[in-house]
């Protein structure tokens, strides 16, 4: 009997050392040379702001010289703390902030060192449906596949709004799902720890017994892996829907199922996840009303299909931000000023290029052209230059006198004097400038291939 006692114990040893050797190699797998390279060059890249130990990004090489070594034996020790993250608020449009946990610079490249290693364990298992911080994936193809729902007659939107879901995550919850994936103790146990490092605010440490910061490296990750049990849930049910992060939107053919579905699934997210729906925010709607991943929605007159567009609130975010970067009163060169305008004109629009929006880019067009013509024609200041100005354009001098004279009325100038076909759009394009109208037309059509 003792004889079989200690096999069975000696066999239950090697056991447990072999699922230790495992865990180790995956944790090993994290910290190894090529993928901490991998993480540091990410990091690098992607730049940001440094954390609470004040240690920038252009800092990081020589901070890791003089301490990975020590970094990574306490990390495999079980000894590392990550420090807690600064916390940042960022005003939202209704009025509210969005708070934004910024790890240190170092603890960035630890969790991206986690995300690179652990992300196609993940992949396997997420839903078709699920686009957000995922390869290959992007809020342009959950657009594409909610109007694929729209127009097979699925016009019927349940918007499932989580209240403040980074913030609210239940952490014990999370950490038994990606226990589930990984089944790795050394890498368990560094997750939970960033995920109690604390944050630092303007009173001081507070503690994170919920949530995962939003802004760290692993938040989209873990995100994934707790809604991807809501993705199961829905798909379960046969229900069509698509997710982005924490936007969840699902469509179905009546507002009778539109009712149960709202019920139901809020239920069962509160009940099995433990996360708390905004009922407030949590809505039915119809297309034409619907705003998701600033998209709107509308269904075209001609082919009677649902086509999208950048919703009119994001439109007028984009207007407010080139009339700021057209402020007259601004200092800067019209150089300066142009560089600037032309990357937020590309960055918008290669975010929205899905949608139609030729009449919107038409007008933002001759709006933008004006501003900056008011600009030109305040920095030549004096008669003398904007007559000058005006010659060297190819006005006739005595236009170009007569306008000149014109005095400082600065947005009549600009629309209804030579200075328009002066400082005509062609003329803006040599400056650099670049059209909203002609890049939105290329731009669109790569995506209609």
């Amino acid at each position: 009997m003792s004889r079989h006692c200690t096999t069975y114990g000696e066999s239950m040893e090697t056991e447990r050392r072999k699922a230790h050797k495992a865990m180790s190699e995956l944790l090993e797998k994290i910290l190894s040379k090529d993928n901490m390279n991998a993480a540091y060059k990410r990091v690098c890249a992607n730049k940001g702001a440094g954390g609470v130990d004040g240690v920038t990004v252009e800092e990081l090489g020589d901070y890791i010289k003089e301490n990975w070594d020590s970094i990574r034996n306490q990390i495999r020790s079980r000894e590392y703390k990550p420090q807690p993250v600064r916390r940042v608020e960022i005003p939202k449009p209704d009025g509210g902030v969005r708070k934004l946990g910024i790890p240190t610079v170092m603890d960035r490249v630890i969790q991206q060192g986690i995300v690179q290693v652990i992300s196609p364990m993940c992949e396997p298992l997420f839903s078709e449906r699920s686009y957000g911080f995922r390869p290959n994936r992007s809020c342009e193809t959950a657009i594409r596949q909610l109007l694929v729902y729209l127009n097979e007659g699925y016009e019927w939107i349940v918007d499932i709004d989580l209240e403040k879901f980074f913030d609210n995550v239940p952490q014990d919850k999370l950490m038994s799902l990606v226990h589930d994936i990984i089944n790795d103790g050394d890498t368990e146990s560094l997750i939970r720890k960033y995920l109690k490092a604390g944050v630092m605010t303007t009173q001081g440490y507070e503690e994170t017994k919920l949530g995962t910061p939003q802004g760290g490296n692993l938040s989209p990750l873990l995100s994934n892996i707790m809604l991807n049990e809501l993705d199961k849930e829905l798909e379960a049910r046969g229900l069509r829907f698509t997710r982005y992060a924490d936007d969840c939107v699902i469509a179905v053919k009546s507002e009778s199922s539109a009712k149960r579905v709202m019920r139901t699934v809020s239920d069962w997210i509160e009940r099995k996840l433990g996360l708390k729906v905004n009922m407030t925010k949590t809505r039915i709607t119809r297309p034409m009303k619907l705003k998701y991943l600033g998209f709107g929605f509308y269904k075209d007159s001609r082919t009677k299909e649902w086509k999208c567009r950048p919703h009119q609130e994001s439109v007028k975010k984009f207007k407010d931000r080139l009339k700021g970067l057209t402020c007259r009163k601004m200092p800067g060169t019209v150089t300066g000023k142009i560089e600037k305008i032309n990357q937020v004109t590309r960055g918008w629009i290669n975010y929205y290029a899905l949608g139609s929006m030729k009449t919107v880019m038409t007008e933002i067009d001759a709006h933008l052209r004006t501003r900056l013509r008011v600009i030109i024609w305040k920095q030549w200041k004096v008669p003398g230059k904007r007559q000058w100005g005006l010659q060297k354009l190819g006005v006739g001098k005595d236009l170009a006198r007569l306008t000149a004279y014109c005095g400082d009325r600065y947005y009549w100038v600009a629309t209804k004097t030579c200075v328009v076909r002066a400082i005509s759009k062609d003329v803006l394009a040599k400056a650099g400038l670049v059209s909203c109208l002609d890049y939105y037309n290329e731009r669109h059509a790569l995506k209609l291939c």
